[in-house]
Parts: C-alpha cells; structure tokens; sequence
C-alpha cells in the first residue's frame, strides 16, 4: 500500500482548506444544519450528480458553477431541506445561497458550489439562511471538519470520513473526503452527498475522468433502499498547494494517486451502506469470474439490493435460494451450471449444485456485523464489489414519519 491511511480523518486535512458547520435554525429540532468548506486559492474542481429527471436546484447552480472555468473555492451545504421539486423560486433560492458566499468571501459566484438534502418540495427559509452564512463564514478553521460533517447529517446515525497521505514527487499529499447518506441511496452517478478535497495538483480533465471511474466502482456500488435521490452529488476540490508536478493518466505515480483517491471513495461508499436506516449490518458482495465490469457490477448490485436477501440477512437465516434468485435476475444470461456462492467462509453451492449446510455455521457468519457473500460465475476475468446493508423494522418506522 503506497498511502497512509488517518485515524482521525478531516476535511480539512489537506493543505488550504478550512471548513465549519453550525444550527442555523433550518431544521425543526436544534442541530447543525449549514456547513461550508472554504478554499484559500480557488481549487480545480470535479462533479458528478444523480440521473434523477427531477435534480435539485442546488445541483442547476452548481453545474452552472463549473461550467465557467471548472473551478471551485467555496462549498456551502444545508441539511433539512432538499430545495428540489421547488420551481423558480427554489433555483432563485440557490443561487441567493452562492451569491452571499461569494459576496463575504470577495470571490466570483462562480467560484462557488450549493448542496442540500433533506424533505423534497419546501421552500428553504432564506433569511434564516442568509443570517447562517453570515456567521458560518466568520468561523471556518481547521477545527471545523468535524462541525462540518455533523452540518450536512440527516437521518445518518454517524458522520461519514475517510483520509489518506501519501507521496508524490517527493511532496506530502493528502486526500480527504466526507460525506452523509442513510436513506434514498441507489445511486446513479453518484451517492447522497459527497465532498472531497486533496491539495494535490492536477489536470482539470483528468480529476473528472478519475472521479467519474472511481464513482463508477464505490459510490454506484451501493444500495441501501433502491430509491435515486433528487440531490445526489460529488464534488472533489484539488487546490494544488502540495506543488507536486501536474497529475494526469501518464504521470509516473498517477497509479499511486488513483489507489489512494480509490480507497478514500470506497471508505465512504462502506459507511454509506452501514449507516443505512435502521440496519445492524454491512452486506458485501463480490462478483468474480464474470464476462465483463457491467455483468459483475449488475449481479453483485442486484444481490444486495435484494429486499429478500436483506431481511434473510437481518432475519440471521440462510436463505441462500434468495442469492441465487437475484442472480437470475439481475443477469438473465449467466450459466446457473457454472455458479460458486459463499458466504463467509462456507461454500454453500458449487457449479450450481447446493451443498450440505450446517445451520450453526451459517448462522455464525450471519450474525456477524459484516455479512460478506462471494460469487464467482466461472465465465471470464472481470470482478465488482458492491455494499448494501439488511433491512429491518426501523427503517420503515423512519420513514413512515420522516417529515414530522
């Protein structure tokens, strides 16, 4: 491993970065609702965002943000309220939010980027809005990660972080990332919300190339619900403070870079599937043997996706017909003859042939907090891992009521 990774991860780990987040008064209850990552210089910046038809007004600003050099100095993100399904007013809304950043920050609008989660369809409450900038500003520091990832939190029951260091061309570079997502998380594109920030230097088409393939591996890896929110993004922000030669696919150590930018987004994608509303365990499934990416990615994705297959797995039951049915599927044109299936380390069918089960040994494996399952298809070369979690009583209980 050519990184190091951080015990106690921070947003505003790498060089130039401050962050902080306070309780504005955007939620009902008392609690840290509006966060901001601030950039000393502006920062080369990439994105990805949710296939929804229905993207969020935060999602329109910020795509016009970046539009106009693909580069970023500022984040602002609020919890409570999506600003999505809010017409006019809530694209107006948005872009007031990036207007009163960049105005006390002195920077161009378009150096800023809008983010929101929360209930779709209410109108975000812009002077209480506009009072929280005003204050959130005046606070950031490298003390604020913390405050920062607590701001962007809905229904998550822990905030979400992940670091790395490692060197490049002699120079200490650091990545960062952060991110929130419980509920509504079948991404497309990209998960709930997603920030990430590095010092390190790097090519503006290479950043978005890099997150684009890494999302394609972490991020849309993960399923908690099978719902794709209205407001899924990720945005990573590169300031190139670490002076290290510029970064892009025939760089020496750009492999070095894009395990440890890897790792980052998959430390994330992991919590993400843990945190999922109302579960008490990570699933993870890992496809070999398959034709292609696209057929690896496609079965793991439908197995733990699964609603039979989660609640088998909260259930502690070893209902492994359910695996092989959202195999089926998910690829109508897999060899059945050929399938192996773990599940931890018992095999539980060989060449689509069930074996004798061992009812304790199986129920050990599956009362574990990670429940991991192994396909291997014995058609071709190529693999995918994707992370879910079980589904349980709770997670209807959140939902049922999660605007009241």
């Amino acid at each position: 491993m050519d990184y190091h990774v951080a015990k106690n991860a921070k947003i505003t780990s790498p060089q130039g970065f401050t962050a902080a987040g306070i309780a504005s008064g955007i939620k009902k209850r008392q609690a840290l609702d509006l966060g901001a990552i601030v950039c000393e210089v502006p920062a080369v910046a990439a994105a990805v965002f949710t296939t929804n038809a229905f993207q969020a007004a935060p999602i329109l600003i910020t795509k016009q943000s970046l539009a106009v050099e693909g580069k970023l100095q500022a984040v602002i993100v609020n919890s409570g309220i999506a600003n999505a399904g809010t017409g006019e007013q809530g694209l107006a809304n948005a872009d007031q939010m990036r207007r009163i950043v960049a105005e006390q920050l002195k920077i161009p609008a378009h150096y800023v980027g809008v983010a929101s989660t929360g209930v779709i369809g209410e109108q975000l409450p812009m002077q209480i809005i506009q009072q929280g900038i005003e204050k959130l500003l005046t606070g950031t520091s490298k003390q604020g990660a913390d405050d920062f990832a607590q701001a962007i939190l809905t229904t998550d029951t822990f905030s979400k972080t992940a670091e790395v260091r490692l060197t490049i061309d002699g120079q200490q570079v650091t990545v960062a990332g952060c991110a929130k997502g419980s509920g509504m998380i079948h991404p497309q594109m990209a998960t709930m919300l997603g920030f990430l920030t590095t010092d390190a230097h790097i090519a503006y088409p290479a950043l978005q190339q890099l997150l684009r393939e890494v999302t394609d591996e972490t991020f849309n890896m993960v399923t908690v619900d099978g719902d794709c929110s209205t407001n899924d993004t990720v945005v990573v922000m590169a300031n190139g403070l670490a002076n290290n030669s510029l970064l892009h696919p025939d760089h020496p150590e750009w492999s070095k870079f894009r395990a440890a930018f890897s790792y980052v987004c998959r430390e994330l994608a992991k919590q993400l599937a843990r945190d999922g509303e109302g579960a008490t365990k990570l699933i993870e499934v890992c496809v070999e043997g398959a034709i292609n990416k696209e057929q690896a990615r496609t079965i793991a994705k439908s197995i733990v996706g699964s609603s039979l297959v989660k609640t088998a797995v909260f259930g502690e039951d070893a209902n492994w017909g359910r695996i092989l049915c959202a195999m089926g599927y998910g690829d109508p044109t897999l060899d059945p003859q050929q399938v192996d299936l773990w599940m931890g380390e018992i095999l539980l069918v060989r060449k689509g042939q069930p074996l004798p089960l061992d009812e304790e040994e199986a129920k050990a494996e599956l009362e574990k907090e990670k429940v991991f399952f192994l396909v291997d298809l014995h058609q071709g070369d190529d693999s995918a891992v994707a992370w879910g979690c079980d589904l349980t009583y709770d997670y209807v209980k959140i939902n049922a009521s999660y605007r009241t």
